[in-house]
């Protein structure tokens, strides 16, 4: 009988393991796009500017606070962490468009008439906001 409750045991452990990822699956990179209720960045001038061109070129599919829409996904994924996509990455994607591969919203095509420059406030302002959201 001892045999029987360890593996209840067991088995409580597995469902509360499984409980807690499906739960934070959003901020880990999981499947769901959106990240509900992002949390806004310190503002700084740096900050602003990078989140006026963001709400420009980017929020109509990566979402307010870049939590993520029926259009695009979250910017608050692991998989956005720099660690795995670098800034480069970013600046490739709105350039030359990204090919679906984390996501299912299909290839991302370039953004028109956005600058480097504005990319690189955008940049900073994402990754502010991966911050303030506890990404790294």
């Amino acid at each position: 009988m001892a045999h029987i409750g360890k593996w209840y045991t067991l088995l409580g452990t597995v469902l509360i393991v499984g409980s807690i990822a499906i739960s934070i699956q959003p901020a880990i990179g999981g499947p769901k796009a959106i990240y509900d209720n992002p949390i806004e960045p310190k503002k700084t001038p740096k900050i602003n500017q990078g989140k006026a061109n963001y709400d420009i070129y980017c929020a109509s599919c990566h979402g307010k606070t870049a939590g993520g829409s029926d259009k695009g996904p979250t910017f608050i994924s692991r998989i956005y962490h720099p660690g795995h996509h670098a800034d480069g990455s970013f600046y490739i994607a709105a350039i030359r468009g990204a090919r679906a591969h984390h996501w299912q919203f299909g290839n991302m095509k370039p953004v028109p008439g956005i600058t480097e420059q504005q990319l690189a406030t955008i940049i900073h302002y994402v990754r502010a906001v991966q911050k303030a959201n506890g990404l790294f």
